[in-house]
């Protein structure tokens, strides 16, 4: 899943990525051009999809559309989202309409995957303002698993009732960091275990049945503390496919920018993250995605065992894209 800008500055060169075999986007960066806009943009890139590329399988079209700083998609047509600990005022019964139709305008703008929603708990409200990529921001949805898997959840099925689907995150959770893996390096959670009481909102909203999951970039130390969690067999395949059940899309945090990811290559991040059980590497940088590509191919045709997580990871995104 590669990103577009979302003012359709970069379509040409995104448009070559999809006729290599590039089936999924999201749009990124901000947007005031409203839906009519953003529709004409999404159109413009399918367009641009061969049939000998795609094998007329449909394009994933995904955006951050969370709400209140976390809103790409803006102007005529899309209603203003409050953030996450703010969409916590009204009911869970509202909020699921709310989301509805914050969706269904998704849908006329020709996205079909919300990156949302957060699920991750921030402990408390003292230490939101310490935790860089999510209480900073208000991105939860509450300081208890509880709260956070109510409301959450409830957003996550109000996309889900619009046709939009929703992609929860960051799993095992990112509300225990202090700082944020897209700009900082080393980032550990020191708490979180395998059986943690935080992971409760995740395991509901795949008790129900959401078909994709995003990972969080940082080191868990009492899960896996070798390996950062998008190179976790740990946490993709024994937590989430095994402890959860889960059979549907692992999506990665962004591979390409994050300073956590800083000390692998571009080619190790997307062969370790597909190698350690990961499903749609997700990368906001196009210029790296040929080498992502070129690995990941290379090693699929030397390495037996890797060529079948390759083969599991897209038999994984057809089914998903089939609806099963």
């Amino acid at each position: 899943m590669v990103a577009a800008k979302a003012d359709g500055s970069d379509s040409s060169a995104v448009a070559d990525l999809l006729n290599n075999h590039v089936g999924n986007i999201y749009l990124a960066g901000r947007s005031q051009a409203g839906v009519a806009a953003t529709a004409s943009v999404v159109e413009k890139l399918r367009a641009a999809i061969s049939p000998a590329s795609s094998g007329g399988l449909p394009l994933s079209v995904a955006t951050d559309q969370e709400g209140g700083s976390v809103q790409v998609l803006r102007g005529p047509g899309f209603l203003p989202i409050p953030a996450a600990l703010d969409q916590g005022n009204s009911s869970p019964e509202q909020l699921r309409a709310d989301a509805r139709n914050w969706g269904s305008e998704l849908l006329q703008a020709g996205v079909n995957v919300d990156l949302a929603p957060v699920l991750d708990t921030v402990p408390s409200p003292e230490f939101a303002p310490s935790n860089k990529p999510i209480g900073a921001f208000k991105r939860e949805y509450g300081f208890t698993p509880a709260a956070v898997s109510e409301y959450g959840n409830a957003m996550a099925a109000g996309l889900r009732d619009a046709g939009v689907a929703p992609v929860v995150k960051h799993f095992p959770g990112m509300g225990r960091v202090s700082l944020n893996t897209d700009v900082s390096a080393n980032v550990h959670d020191a708490e979180t275990t395998r059986t943690d009481p935080y992971l409760m909102p995740f395991k509901a909203a795949i008790d129900v049945g959401l078909r994709w999951v995003m990972i969080s970039n940082a080191y868990y130390d009492k899960i896996d503390p070798d390996h950062v969690a998008p190179f976790s067999s740990v946490i993709m395949r024994t937590m989430l496919r095994t402890d959860a059940g889960f059979t549907g899309i692992i999506v990665s945090d962004d591979l390409c920018n994050a300073v956590q990811l800083s000390p692998w290559s571009m080619g190790d991040r997307a062969a370790n993250f597909i190698g350690a059980g990961g499903t749609m590497v997700l990368c906001a940088d196009t210029t790296s995605v040929p080498a992502m590509y070129a690995q990941v191919l290379q090693r699929a045709q030397t390495d037996p065992e890797f060529r079948k997580s390759v083969d599991s990871a897209a038999l994984t995104v057809l089914e998903v894209k089939a609806g099963k």
